[in-house]
């Protein structure tokens, strides 16, 4: 049964179809047919005169359309050479799945046979399917509607339509569970023969999340990247068209969002979304916009222990139902545990309003962003110590709520799990970086409250540096004695050009980083190999996150430590061009020492939102754009040591400006 990593993606969120190179969908772990947290089918398999064709070569032209090519033995001349072919097209868009199968004779004689394609399903959710649950899951029994075939279950009918109109149709039998449609094809020397088969399906109203497509996908086209190094270029292209599949709509006319990741992911995460569209501004300020408004509609009004629900907090994830992920973990359709996502939505909308997001867009959010910077207050520090630390009260939700928030991520050097309630470094570089960007907000917009958010940052950054610092570099926690958690991990990576720290304590951080115990080669490792628990392919504990190593890449540029950043930058390229350029939501932290290319972490979703954004971070943090168009300035400074000899980025939105850099031997030229 292949792994999650291994399979092949066909994408146009909230569609997604997950395959082994067969292109059979034979319902064994995470193969299926997906949209709007249900695998729409588990079976989808081909075969000709009963026999599976033969799998050769599997091509991916776009994000949304992947080609199956296959051998039919048994069809055609004698001898070694292969006359018969199958070539499979897996089509989804927005509102489903087109599948096409084209008969190739290159024979010397008429071939007649019989295609058959078998198709059942079990409309599992998707939390039953990943915890595993699904797999004594009863198929569906189809009905069949002239020349369709129909399943329901719970509100929901999965339909599948046959083009042209089959031979015949079973509603059971063909293989397993499945229902059957089958062709008679008679292809003469040198023709081929079309079929196809589309699916699609209606959903009952959502009692939580309503997860859609958006009304338009964008293409990127306008965004165009050359590089002496066109890897770079590759990496960029493949990456935005991962960004416009993953995109999903909301009930607000234009608006849109990135999913974060498939089949699991798909859907509004506050924390995930937010991170990916505040790195993708540059290109695509709607989007981030969109992300806004729409985690702001479901903004915290209330004390809600069992959701994690508090006043002005941003939700962690937003789905149509209760999601049953196994192990005691039962997250409710909107959930809050996250302790990080409120104050990035503070520092997105402060970032997207420097780039150029429209005043009275703005403006809009300002309750909002009033409401956040209360729950960071009144909220987020239950015990009153000044920091800002989360401990899960329902009994059924994440026991951590930073960005990594696996049950191990927080432990001590000897692999102790620290105890909680945990006060996470980052939480705390987040906050004290929505501070000052919540008090320039304030003023900017004539309202009151700036001094106060200010004179709390910088009793924050005080706090931070008596309690955090330890063995020369800051704690990835406090735990909850208030004891710093020592051991290097990429946490550090996130403090840097936050503010919370000085010049001096940056280039301390930026020394730890710069260490092969954290360097793999091909990225940044969650936790140091001198940690008693360090696993390659530890999920938060050893292995590479592309976002975790981009975000220290743009602090490490941000802090004026461009070698390490330029290093860490090499390194993800290295890694996207092993991964045909289509980063994995995380991968094996073994390293360059031991390993020639990384290693698949085998539960990896692959594309994954923030690991497709990026890209374009990595090259807008090394090019060192910084706009502030509110107060008419552009400022461009390329790292000194600048990983590329040439660079030029066209298509980047500045305001109502496109805008295009261009870097050649340490010679810059910006055209607006």
């Amino acid at each position: 049964m292949p792994a999650l990593h291994d399979l092949v993606t066909t994408l146009a969120a909230p569609w997604v179809a997950l395959s082994p190179r067969s292109g059979q969908l034979t319902g064994q772990g995470a193969e299926g047919v997906y949209a709007r947290d249900r695998r729409i089918l588990s079976r989808l398999l081909v075969t000709v005169d009963g026999r599976e064709p033969l799998a050769v070569h599997v091509d991916e032209p776009a994000a949304g359309t992947t080609t199956y090519s296959a051998v039919v033995e048994g069809l055609g001349d004698t001898g070694h050479d292969p006359t018969v072919m199958l070539r499979r097209t897996r089509t989804v868009d927005g509102e489903g799945l087109t599948e096409q199968f084209v008969l190739v004779n290159r024979s010397h004689s008429t071939v007649e046979c019989t295609l058959a394609v078998a198709v059942g399903t079990d409309l599992a959710g998707t939390a039953e399917v990943r915890s595993a649950a699904a797999a004594d899951r009863p198929a569906l029994l189809a009905t069949q509607d002239e020349a369709a075939l129909r399943w329901d279950s719970a509100g929901t009918r999965v339909s599948a339509l046959p083009d042209p109109a089959p031979h015949t149709v079973a509603a059971s039998g063909g293989a397993g569970d499945a229902a059957a449609i089958t062709w008679e094809l008679r292809v003469a020397p040198g023709e081929e023969a079309t079929v196809s088969l589309r699916v699609s399906a209606i959903f009952p109203p959502p009692t939580g999340f309503e997860i859609k497509p958006p009304e338009s996908r964008p293409t990127y086209d306008e965004v165009l990247v050359s590089c002496d190094d066109t890897r770079v270029e590759r990496w960029v292209r493949r990456s935005l068209q991962d960004v416009a599949a993953l995109q999903l709509g909301t009930e607000n006319a234009g608006e849109r969002y990135l999913g974060a990741g498939p089949p699991w992911y798909l859907t509004l995460f506050g924390r995930d979304s937010l991170i990916s569209s505040g790195m993708l501004i540059p290109i695509d300020p709607e989007l981030a916009a969109g992300t806004l408004r729409a985690l702001a509609r479901w903004q915290g009004s209330k004390v809600d222990a069992d959701a994690a629900e508090q006043p002005g907090k941003i939700p962690h994830e937003l789905r149509a139902e209760v999601a049953d992920h196994g192990g005691g973990l039962v997250l409710p359709a909107a959930y809050y545990g996250s302790h990080d996502a409120t104050q990035l939505w503070i520092t997105t909308l402060h970032k997207a309003w420097r780039w150029g997001m429209p005043r009275e867009q703005v403006e809009a959010l300002l309750p909002y962003l009033q409401r956040a910077l209360t729950w960071i207050r009144d909220h987020a520090d239950p015990d009153g110590d000044g920091f800002l630390e989360y401990l899960d009260e329902s009994g059924h939700g994440l026991a951590n709520q930073g960005w990594k928030d696996s049950s191990d991520a927080v432990q001590w050097p000897d692999g102790t799990i620290a105890t909680a309630p945990i006060a996470l470094c980052e939480v705390q570089a987040y906050a004290y970086a929505a501070a000052v960007a919540g008090a320039e907000l304030l003023t900017a917009f004539g309202l009151d409250g700036a001094e106060q958010w200010l004179t709390w940052a910088a009793e924050l950054k005080i706090r931070f540096r008596e309690k955090f610092w330890v063995d020369g570099y800051p704690a990835i926690a406090l735990d909850g004695e208030k004891r710093p958690v020592a051991g290097p991990s990429s946490n550090l990576g996130h403090l840097l050009g936050t503010g919370l720290l000085d010049p001096d304590e940056e280039a301390a951080v930026a020394a730890v980083l710069a260490d092969p115990q954290l360097d793999s080669g091909f990225g940044l490792r969650t936790l140091s190999t001198a940690m008693a628990a360090f696993n390659p392919l530890g999920y938060h504990t050893g292995s590479v996150w592309p976002h975790d190593t981009a975000m220290a890449i743009q602090g490490l540029y941000a802090a004026g430590h461009a070698a390490t950043a330029t290093t860490y930058a090499r390194g993800l390229l290295t890694t996207a061009e092993a991964f045909g350029y289509r980063l994995p939501e995380l991968y094996g932290g073994a390293g360059s020492a031991v390993e020639s290319v990384p290693t698949p972490y085998p539960l990896s979703c692959r594309p994954q939102a923030w690991a497709a954004a990026s890209a374009v971070a990595v090259v807008v943090a090394a090019l060192g754009i910084d706009p502030h168009v509110p107060a008419g300035t552009l400022d461009v400074s390329p790292a000194a040591d600048f990983p590329w000899t040439t660079l030029r980025i066209d298509g980047l939105r500045v305001g109502e400006r496109s805008l295009s850099v261009h870097y050649t031997n340490g010679r810059l030229t910006v055209h607006a």
